[in-house]
């Protein structure tokens, strides 16, 4: 073979080989601007907005509320409540299939992590109020450790999807790459439950999340796009903030009996 030939195809070789090694050697420098303790979102207007969930529909919306000068002898929490009847009715209802318009919303009462002490599915899990933990558990692996259930879910970076057959579980199968600093998490394989607007998923949902740091490195923001074929027309997308806390930990959970495979993961 001619040299020129050898040359060009040593040159197809060694510049993925450069890509993946630049890749890999900025990973831990950017987990490191993630890692650590996140709690309840910001006292801002905003922040408490956020503090379960929301969406940008809904936020401009709260902004558009707050510049009106006839709200200003209203209350900051009418005027959050208003904005969150408004991106439900606005937003989220039309987005929903006739199925999930069904049971749209449901009934608290009937809530199985209420009624029989379930942890959270995914859909909920990761808007979850209170703590976030993001640690390093081995290579090519991050540990979120949430307060709320004081569940652990396993995020695989830099791995091939090559999930094909295994059962759906709570939290799903969640691979995850960079895009810059962003932290962006491809998930799936999550079994049928509860979306964070009270509706009902199927066990298609897809998730695609993206974590950003605030340049002053005090907020953590995730926006989350929701696919599923079953219960929405179109794509949704939910935001939920946290504060930097290093100063918290994560206590058990007391307020019911989690078994203890659930609690490590294992069960998920």
């Amino acid at each position: 073979m001619p040299l020129s030939k050898l040359w060009k195809r040593s040159l197809l070789v060694i510049v993925p080989m450069l890509v993946y090694a630049s890749s890999s050697a900025q990973t831990p420098a950017r987990i490191q601007k993630l890692s650590g303790m996140w709690s309840d979102p910001p006292v801002t207007i905003i922040g408490q907005f956020c503090a379960g969930w929301c969406t940008d529909a809904g936020m401009d919306r709260l902004n558009a509320l707050l510049d009106e000068p006839a709200n200003d002898k209203r209350s900051v929490g009418q005027l959050q409540n208003d904005a969150h009847t408004f991106e439900r009715d606005k937003y989220i209802r039309p987005r929903l299939t006739a199925a999930a318009l069904k049971n749209y919303p449901l009934d608290p009462a009937d809530d199985p992590s209420f009624l029989r002490c379930e942890p959270y599915g995914l859909a909920r899990q990761l808007i979850a109020r209170h703590q976030l933990e993001i640690r390093e558990s081995g290579k090519d692996r991050l540990d979120f450790h949430y307060g709320e259930w004081d569940v652990h879910r396993t995020i695989y970076l830099n791995v091939p999807n090559s999930r094909t057959s295994e059962a759906s579980t709570r939290l799903g199968y969640s691979l995850g790459h960079w895009e810059g600093d962003t932290l962006v998490i491809e998930t799936s394989g999550i079994k049928a439950g509860i979306t964070p607007w009270q509706s009902q998923h199927s066990d298609q949902l897809r998730m695609v999340e993206r974590y950003t740091r605030s340049e002053d490195g005090k907020t953590l923001t995730v926006a989350a796009t929701m696919r599923d074929p079953w219960g929405l027309k179109e794509p949704v997308v939910v935001k939920h903030m946290w504060e930097w806390r290093p100063d918290q930990t994560i206590a058990p959970y007391d307020q019911c009996e989690i078994p203890k495979e659930i609690k490590r993961g294992t069960g998920q």
